[in-house]
């Protein structure tokens, strides 16, 4: 197990309380959110800003969300513990991490070799044996990977494919930033049905795009 650094009791305190105070309620999220130790997912130099409820740069380019987001996606996931989740983004790990507390087994798909290394082995250091990260492409996940009850996706779509939404259970729940990947989305669920998907518009976020293919460099 990885040595996990212990913020200031203050700025935790402050964390959860911002949490709770933007109506985040559900007592598992809540309860991953405090146990997942943020500063290890970000860079060595901002991990005095780990507590903050504000995105920080990551390797190759991209981010981890601010923990509100990471919180609320999380919540309207509607997870169970007998679960399998699909994650398309996988970044710093940091969003697998909290949904492993709370579910039986995720899947984290990631384009970049880079991180899909760093946060494969930090998962492993925390213990986290439910997580399998996979270099791959998050608009065409492999057939052997089955289906899910519940897929979220961290990085922007335009619009989410056909094909995504088919790797869903009867029921189940796809949470994904959609719209312009060049200016603001809209976070939306989708539930499936047996006639296609109901859909949802959350809240209004701003993401990094989801790009297709595997990344050649980094």
């Amino acid at each position: 197990m990885v040595a996990m650094l212990q913020p200031v009791p203050q700025e935790k305190m402050k964390f959860q309380l911002n949490l709770r105070q933007r109506g985040i309620s559900d007592k598992a999220v809540l309860q991953a959110m405090e146990n997942v130790p943020r500063e290890l997912f970000v860079r060595p130099v901002d991990r005095i800003y780990a507590y903050r409820d504000t995105a920080l740069g990551i390797a190759c380019g991209q981010t981890i969300s601010q923990p509100f987001v990471v919180a609320y996606m999380t919540e309207k996931l509607d997870l169970r513990a007998a679960h399998r989740v699909l994650e398309v983004g996988t970044g710093s790990g940091y969003q697998a991490t909290i949904l492993s507390q709370i579910c039986r087994e995720v899947v984290s798909l990631e384009r970049f070799r880079t991180l899909a290394d760093r946060s494969r082995r930090l998962l492993s250091e925390l213990g986290c044996g439910n997580v399998a990260v996979i270099l791959g492409d998050g608009f065409d996940v492999p057939e052997t990977l089955g289906t899910f009850d519940r897929i979220i996706v961290t990085a922007a779509m335009h619009e989410v494919p056909a094909a995504l939404l088919a790797k869903l259970e009867p029921g189940g729940i796809l949470v994904a930033p959609v719209g312009p990947v060049a200016d603001t989305q809209m976070l939306t669920r989708f539930v499936k049905t047996a006639d296609g998907a109901e859909r949802e518009d959350l809240l209004a976020v701003r993401f990094v795009p989801a790009l297709p293919g595997i990344a050649r460099e980094m």
